[in-house]
């Protein structure tokens, strides 16, 4: 069960290295949105545009940059920051170590710990875990339900792994990393080699084995029923600060630079090299043996088809429309080359006329 938070507006100020407008006794116990705040309730502002809540909110407290300072107090009490997105971001870091129970250090009696492995004497290991030969398990670890380490895998000091997560035989994730229920680190990597089969049309398949790992940064944050494929022969890597939100399919051999974030549904395939701070939308796919440079973005839903040496915004959407609309334009884009090479034919005629 959370633990109850009541804290000083004028303690959550300090915290926050914010100015505090109004009584910095008042006492707030849950962080809200504007629109349904009450007096108990801190909340922020971040975004201009809904600048009009602040004046009807019934927040006890509302964070908010030094633009809309005085629009604050004039309804309140606020705590003035630099930046209010990250102020709140931190609050709710606060909040949570506050209010949520760590699991307790040990090993439940279900979990089964084979010969070999380490685990630190203050990490929670959890119901019906497995922590494989060799192992390692770092301090204050927390290992969720039916968690799965392979032989030789590694866990960073302060990483949380959710329950049903697997990390793969040789695999590893950093320090204070974080990984979602449902994931799975170092599950084989597609790889396979067409065979041509007797009395049959079309060829099947001959395994390639996987015999590479995924070694995890530090300060990653894995979100659920995410897939990181392990390496064919090399490494699959994901550096440091990397986030990956729900449901991203990493293929084997990639590497993910340092503080990049994908959305839920990206899909990046083999061999791929992405730089560092780089982002992809919901749904985006990145095909296989390209690379991404640094300071990247790729929008929601596009799909990238040929390496982007150059930082930007990228983006190759298709405008959904009603479907009859969008039949038509769809058989006109795939009429464009030919429409090109006689625009190209009549240019020249008009031009040696």
């Amino acid at each position: 069960m959370a633990a109850t938070v009541q804290v000083r507006i004028g303690d959550l100020a300090r915290l926050l290295a914010g100015e505090l407008v109004g009584d910095g006794e008042q006492i707030v116990s849950r962080i809200g949105p504007l629109e349904t705040a009450d007096a108990q309730t801190i909340s922020f502002l971040a975004n201009p545009r809904y600048q009009a809540q602040l004046s009807s909110t019934q927040a006890g407290c509302v964070i908010v940059g030094p633009a809309q300072s005085e629009a604050g107090a004039q309804r309140g009490a606020c705590i003035v920051c630099a930046d209010p997105y990250l102020a709140f971001a931190r609050l709710t870091q606060w909040w949570a170590r506050q209010s949520r129970v760590r699991p307790a250090a040990g090993i439940h009696r279900t979990a089964v710990i084979e010969p070999g492995a380490q685990v630190h004497p203050s990490a929670s290991v959890g119901a019906m875990v497995y922590v494989g030969v060799g192992a390692q398990v770092g301090a204050d670890v927390v290992l969720g339900t039916h968690v799965h380490l392979g032989a030789d895998a590694a866990v960073g000091a302060g990483t949380r792994l959710g329950p049903q997560v697997v990390l793969g035989e040789g695999c590893r994730i950093g320090q204070r990393g974080i990984v979602h229920g449902g994931v799975v680190v170092g599950a084989d990597g597609f790889g396979f080699a067409p065979v041509k089969m007797e009395d049959s049309a079309g060829p099947g398949w001959e395994k390639i084995e996987q015999l590479g790992a995924v070694l995890v940064g530090d300060d990653v944050e894995i979100g659920a029923n995410t897939c990181i494929d392990r390496g064919a022969l090399d490494d699959t890597i994901i550096e440091d600060g990397v986030k990956l939100d729900n449901l991203v399919q990493i293929g084997h051999n990639v590497r993910v630079g340092a503080h990049s974030a994908f959305a839920g549904c990206v899909g990046v395939a083999g061999s791929a090299r992405i730089g560092r701070y780089c982002t992809a939308g919901g749904g985006a796919i990145i095909l296989g043996h390209l690379e991404i440079v640094d300071h990247v973005h790729i929008s929601a839903a596009t799909v990238v088809t040929r390496s982007i040496l150059k930082p930007g915004q990228y983006s190759g959407l298709f405008p959904f429309d009603d479907n009859a609309s969008w039949e038509k334009n769809a058989a006109t884009l795939r009429n464009l080359h030919a429409l090109r090479e006689r625009l190209r034919a009549l240019e020249k005629k008009i031009g040696t006329a």
